[in-house]
């Protein structure tokens, strides 16, 4: 095949008929040739020849039938029967008085097992057949074989479900059974369905996504395996030709269709390729094993082909790079975030000044969010020097997680800390955060505890809806009480809070929390509370960093499910 590849579909299909066409036609020349140079010489058929052939020398045409009722010499049936390859018995029915077939004698059999609990034919001449097979019956087999007998008519392929019980073990096998009336005798044969290595060959061929096929050119039979069947949706029955199978191919791998065809028709050996077809609209991507069935001559007659079916493993792999762009794009965007919440942590939750200090207090803090991963959340603290000598106590928690929560506490914390350069009071700047929380289109909650500490060191202070601030005096903690505690920022637009005071003195420590450290799923917060107060007051420490230290390292305590922040504030 030396002309240019073609570049169609019709073209390569021209190709591979014209090539067919060339070598059917060559080998019809090759034929028709006489044997011995004359042109009048006429062959006769192989039966022709077989029927005129002389008895075998090594028998002198005495040697007795297989079944022992023939004439030596004879032609009967049975003497054919050990050419059959697959199991085979002469049958001779027996009747009733009315002419009814009961069952019947097996009058000769060959060697051939069917099954290795099945004994061989040969070994079962005299026996009944229902003796002999006693799953006969109720299999329809018996039936059968007596149809035929009755009306000549063949049997062809029928698949018999037999099942018998020998040695006291059961045992089944499908079995193809074939008959035919030889004057007033039955021949049947019969054959597994497919034998156990043909069944694991098709299991192996579906675990592998593997199957073949074998194209004689001269015939024009095609047989297909059940693996390449399953590979391109066809009817096993019904494999497809080889233009059947351009019609599948996928227009841009034409051309290495056809050097492959090409070169397996050229009878170069192996030739492997990988081509995509269209299968009821899906692509199938295939690595084909070319491989041509030569004659003497060289040219190539018939063609196997092993393909395999990689559509699984792209699949896969084409899933794993989505999921591999989708999880780096996520990523990449969780990293972005955290640059951001780290840069608005480092910008609202700056480190104490050392302004407090001056004043007379050693202040501590700590956020821990509740995810590692996170940098910060909705929960935070406030402490400063004002300008007018008083210093500026808050915490709080605006709901929700991510940046949404992010940017609503950043909104409320400097919210605060505008309010607070007015001189208003405790309630007076918690009463104004609730009305920039209740005007939130979002219709978001928040919990604060805002604070003054004033230069006498009392703390005036307005809760709404947060836990109060826990007072470590003389190594006993308590909660601070308000006469009134409000309710939560955003829930009850116009509402007025109330200030509540109290005395500090030298070393006290005050601590302010968010309820990530105090509530549990399934608990009552009420006790949260009560084990925070007992482990601060289990510290037996005055130092804010030390206490804040010793509370995230206690189990009882650090074992929070949502974010939580400390401010620890001691009075020297």
């Amino acid at each position: 095949m030396n002309f240019p590849l073609p570049e169609t579909v019709d073209a390569l299909k021209g190709m591979i008929g014209g090539e067919i066409t060339a070598l059917r036609a060559a080998v019809r020349r090759n034929a028709e040739r006489p044997l011995d140079g004359s042109a009048g010489t006429e062959l006769t058929s192989p039966l022709q020849s077989l029927a005129v052939l002389p008895p075998s020398a090594e028998t002198d045409g005495t040697s007795p039938c297989l079944c022992g009722a023939h004439e030596p010499g004879g032609s009967g049936v049975c003497s054919v029967l050990a050419a059959i390859p697959v199991s085979a018995v002469l049958l001779e029915p027996v009747q009733d008085d009315s002419g009814a077939i009961l069952d019947f004698r097996i009058v000769a059999g060959n060697r051939v097992r069917s099954a290795d609990w099945l004994e061989a034919p040969d070994h079962q001449v005299g026996q009944r057949f229902l003796e002999a097979r006693p799953g006969a019956a109720h299999s329809g087999l018996l039936a059968a074989l007596a149809d035929v007998m009755d009306t000549g008519k063949p049997l062809d392929g029928l698949v018999v479900d037999y099942t018998e019980q020998r040695l006291g073990r059961i045992h089944r096998a499908p079995l193809l059974y074939s008959a035919a009336r030889c004057g007033e005798q039955v021949l049947a044969t019969w054959q597994p369905v497919q034998s156990q290595a043909e069944l694991l060959t098709i299991d192996a061929q579906f675990l592998a996504s593997m199957g073949w096929g074998h194209w004689d050119l001269l015939s024009g039979k095609v047989t297909w395996s059940e693996g390449l069947s399953r590979i391109f949706h066809a009817d096993v029955r019904m494999p497809w030709t080889l233009e059947q199978l351009c019609d599948a191919l996928l227009p841009d791998d034409l051309t290495a269709l056809a050097e492959f065809l090409s070169s397996v028709l050229a009878g170069e050996e192996p030739a492997w390729t990988r081509i995509r077809f269209l299968v009821l609209g899906e692509l199938r991507t295939l690595d084909l094993l070319g491989r041509p069935v030569t004659g003497t001559d060289g040219r190539a007659w018939a063609l196997n082909l092993v393909a395999r079916d990689l559509t699984p493993q792209i699949r896969s792999r084409r899933r794993l790079a989505e999921t591999e762009r989708e999880s780096d794009r996520l990523r990449r965007q969780t990293e972005a975030e955290r640059r951001v919440a780290d840069a608005l942590r480092e910008a609202i939750l700056p480190t104490h000044s050392e302004a407090l200090a001056a004043v007379g207090l050693t202040v501590a803090a700590s956020y821990r969010p509740a995810e590692p991963d996170a940098a910060v959340g909705g929960d935070w603290y406030k402490c400063r020097l004002l300008p007018d000598g008083r210093v500026l106590i808050a915490i709080g928690d605006a709901s929700g997680h991510g940046l949404d929560a992010v940017a609503r506490m950043a909104q409320q914390r400097h919210a605060l800390a505008g309010l607070a350069q007015t001189g208003a009071s405790a309630g007076e700047i918690t009463t104004w955060l609730n009305e920039l929380v209740c005007s939130d289109p979002a219709g978001q909650t928040a919990t604060v505890v805002v604070g003054h500490l004033d230069e006498d060191k009392v703390l005036h202070w307005a809760d709404a809806g947060h836990p109060a601030p826990l007072l470590l005096r003389d190594g006993r903690a308590t909660s601070l009480e308000a006469e009134q505690r409000g309710p939560l920022l955003g829930a009850l637009p116009g509402y007025a809070y109330e200030t509540a005071s109290t005395r500090l003195r030298q070393g006290d420590l005050l601590v302010l929390y968010t309820d990530g450290m105090v509530e549990r799923r399934g608990e009552d917060v009420t006790e949260g509370i009560a084990r925070l107060t007992h482990a601060v007051a289990a510290t037996s420490l005055v130092d804010p960093r030390g206490v804040i230290d010793a509370l995230l390292d206690d189990p009882e305590t650090v074992g929070h499910e949502d974010d939580a922040c400390l401010l620890a504030i001691r009075v020297d």
